[in-house]
């Protein structure tokens, strides 16, 4: 019997595709009221960054870890992206609240922190490459050992599967990473 579901690794791979049509139709809205909440087929809710920060300052990101999405807005508001995320595996390593972009990197190499460790001692200082936690890029947060980050293990998009940080599809990564300066206020929800 034929089945009408799409198989999860065909939808998995269209996911990027599908936020990024997303993404241009928010970009080409030009309304001077917020416009009313969408929904897409990963539950992702339409966020108004009114709701979490005075002013927009160099530009502005709020991490839904409910959703499980990543709203980007340009310092003057014309540009509105959102990306499918992992988040914290646990509401233990779950780390809420406002901080910045302090620092960027292509290529980070990564280095467990000891509570990883404990939990896993296998686990291993990683120079930059193909198996890399990391992904291709990094974005360092004022709160330690607490980063956006890409990630090679696609499987982890849309999971609760961190150890605390916010995952993004490597092209996602390196697209908000061309977007995002350092400075770029960020909120945890």
């Amino acid at each position: 019997m034929p089945s009408n579901k799409m198989p999860r690794r065909a939808f998995l791979a269209a996911l990027p595709a599908l936020c990024l049509t997303a993404r241009t139709g928010f970009a080409q809205e030009a309304t001077s009221q917020p416009a009313p909440a969408l929904r897409n087929i990963s539950s992702f809710s339409k966020q108004d960054w009114r709701s979490h920060f005075d002013d927009l300052g160099v530009a502005t990101i709020v991490a839904d870890t409910t959703s499980r999405a990543l709203h980007f807005w340009s310092g003057d508001g014309a540009d509105y992206r959102v990306f499918p995320t992992s988040v914290p595996m646990s509401e233990d390593l779950t780390k809420r609240g406002y901080t910045e972009i302090v620092r960027k990197r292509v290529g980070p190499d990564w280095t467990p922190t000891a509570s990883m460790v404990e939990r896993n001692p296998e686990l291993k200082y990683m120079p930059p490459g193909p198996d890399n936690p990391l992904g291709t890029h990094a974005m360092y947060l004022g709160w330690p050992a607490y980063l956006i980050h890409g990630t090679h293990d696609t499987r982890k998009i849309g999971r609760r599967s961190s150890d605390g940080c916010i995952g993004l599809f490597n092209p996602s990564i390196e697209e908000l990473f061309a977007i995002s300066p350092v400075g770029t206020q960020v909120r945890i929800i």
